[in-house]
């Protein structure tokens, strides 16, 4: 069944159950972890393609992470029991746990690195890889500096410093909720100075 969703939806709540997972064919989404101490986390930005809610209903437990969408959305939501039975049937279990595995090897390595990098470097890293589900001429991200400040472990006047410096180098549009990148070449460039 498919589900519209407008921006700052939630199409899937942290903690609740997993009852279904939600496939998106259209629009971009969030996902956002809270922390005990009440800070929220961003994740990742993910695009049309992406299957939410996978872990919580292979396992049966809550959800880890909050997802929100960034712009309007349509997902086609598959009950947990559905989808467990589509993926035995079709022996596709074995490569779904992979690419889940992929995923938090990925993160995790990205998280290694990102503690390496200089605050410039780290904004960088952080902007090309939530680009990376955008396949449109026009690279924008739908989050706030302060999103991206905890996503890139900084704070957000460090955040909005380096965005000011790559507002001025010609690589990035900022506005209210929103960064445009308007040079992926150049922000690649910075991430790959030593």
């Amino acid at each position: 069944m498919a589900r519209s969703y407008a921006v700052g939806d939630v199409l899937v709540r942290q903690g609740e159950t997993g009852a279904f997972v939600l496939c998106l064919t259209a629009g971009k989404i969030k996902v956002a972890r809270s922390e005990p101490d009440g800070s929220e986390v961003l994740l990742a930005v993910r695009g049309p393609g992406e299957v939410v809610g996978v872990i919580a209903a292979i396992d049966g437990g809550r959800r880890s992470a909050t997802v929100t969408a960034l712009q309007p959305c349509v997902a086609h939501a598959l009950p947990a029991a559905r989808f467990r039975a589509i993926l035995d049937g079709h022996r596709l279990t074995e490569q779904l746990v992979r690419h889940v595995v992929e995923r938090l090897r990925e993160g995790e390595d990205f998280r290694s690195e990102l503690a390496q990098l200089s605050a410039q470097r780290r904004v960088a890293a952080m902007l090309l890889r939530f680009a990376a589900c955008d396949t449109s001429a026009r690279q924008v991200i739908e989050i706030s500096q302060s999103e991206l400040a905890g996503a890139a472990g900084m704070s957000r006047a460090a955040v909005a410093a380096e965005l000011s410096a790559l507002r001025r180098a010609g690589l990035v549009i900022t506005g209210r909720r929103r960064l445009e990148l308007l040079d992926l070449a150049g922000l690649r460039q910075i991430l790959l100075q030593g």
